[in-house]
């Protein structure tokens, strides 16, 4: 019995540590939605969410609950497992991705060798939610959503994974931990600055591949009716909008692993040993919202050539550029 318990522990360890991690994110989640309201509010001079508990900080709870109590309606001549099956497709890749980001030196849920490749392999995986879920709901305008989005994410996805060539040149290494001891030891202490170039690619790129503003044709109001997820609704519309800003939590742990330092920082907060990272998370996070209150959507035609003709070849010169001063210095 005392070698089955001795075996059991580090498993039931890992299961405990990944449930915090996942409570953890989801409420960062839920308040970045919050956040991005208040925030935009702001800069449109009114209010934002300020009714539900003291300064709207329990609109989010609220929300979800007005999510779970609605109606959940399937259109009758949509393919009910796919359509079902979709939303958790985006979701489940999201959080997935989480697994292999760094929080602090010490702690990284799966510190694989590979942990840039995951993360790729997970935001190409969540693409599929998108699609399946406009070919399922037997909708035209879904359908147009699910067709732009594959067409964005494929070419985002391009552009984005160039960009990060560049960091695992300068760092020797695609494992996560191992790309922020590397910055820390440089002399630069973040690849931001010598990787200026693969940073700016990179930072479209996840904009892009997040659907957010000025990139959110697959859900383009104006003309599809809110796209992909039009026949949605409750708390299956609620996974689709929790799976957008998954990812926007993830791109920006990704970015501060890969170009910010991640954890490290120009001093030490004693017992806060993750202090650094959250603040140039939230800094990314902030950065994404006012994005999305400062520009207009793009047409289709300037989104395209925007991946294909600027960020592909400018990723592609960092590229050469990297590799040169790889070898000559």
């Amino acid at each position: 019995m005392e070698a089955v318990l001795k075996m059991a522990t580090p498993w039931l360890i890992l299961i405990l540590e990944a449930l915090v991690l996942l409570v953890v994110a989801l409420l960062h989640v839920a308040y970045t939605t919050y956040a991005e309201r208040k925030i935009i509010g702001h800069m449109q001079q009114r209010l934002g969410p300020n009714r539900v508990g003291p300064r709207g900080l329990l609109q989010p709870i609220a929300d979800v609950v007005k999510l779970v109590a609605k109606e959940d309606i399937v259109p009758s001549g949509a393919d009910k497992s796919l359509f079902y099956l979709a939303p958790f497709i985006s979701l489940v890749a999201g959080a997935t991705s989480l697994a292999v980001i760094p929080v602090w030196e010490k702690f990284a849920l799966a510190n694989v060798n590979v942990g840039l490749l995951v993360i790729l392999a997970m935001s190409s995986l969540s693409s599929y939610g998108i699609i399946l879920s406009g070919w399922a709901s037997n909708s035209r305008y879904a359908f147009l959503g699910g067709l732009r989005a594959s067409a964005q994410v494929i070419s985002y996805e391009v552009a984005m994974a160039l960009s990060l060539v560049g960091v695992m040149l300068m760092a020797g290494s695609m494992n996560l931990s191992e790309i922020v001891k590397a910055q820390v030891a440089s002399p630069f202490k973040i690849y931001a600055i010598p990787q200026i170039i693969g940073f700016f690619v990179f930072m479209v790129s996840a904009i892009a591949e997040t659907n957010r503003t000025p990139f959110d044709l697959p859900e383009a109001e104006s003309e599809l009716v809110a796209g992909y997820f039009v026949e949605y609704s409750g708390i299956r519309f609620g996974l689709f909008y929790l799976a957008e800003y998954f990812g926007m939590v993830v791109m920006s742990a990704l970015a501060v692993t890969c170009f910010l330092g991640g954890w490290a920082g120009p001093f030490e907060i004693p017992g806060i040993p993750f202090f650094w990272f959250l603040v140039k998370l939230y800094a990314l996070i902030f950065f994404y919202i006012w994005v999305r209150a400062t520009l207009p959507r793009y047409r289709y035609d300037q989104l395209m050539g925007l991946g294909w003709k600027i960020l592909i070849p400018l990723a592609l010169l960092n590229i050469v550029i990297t590799g040169l001063i790889k070898v000559l210095v």
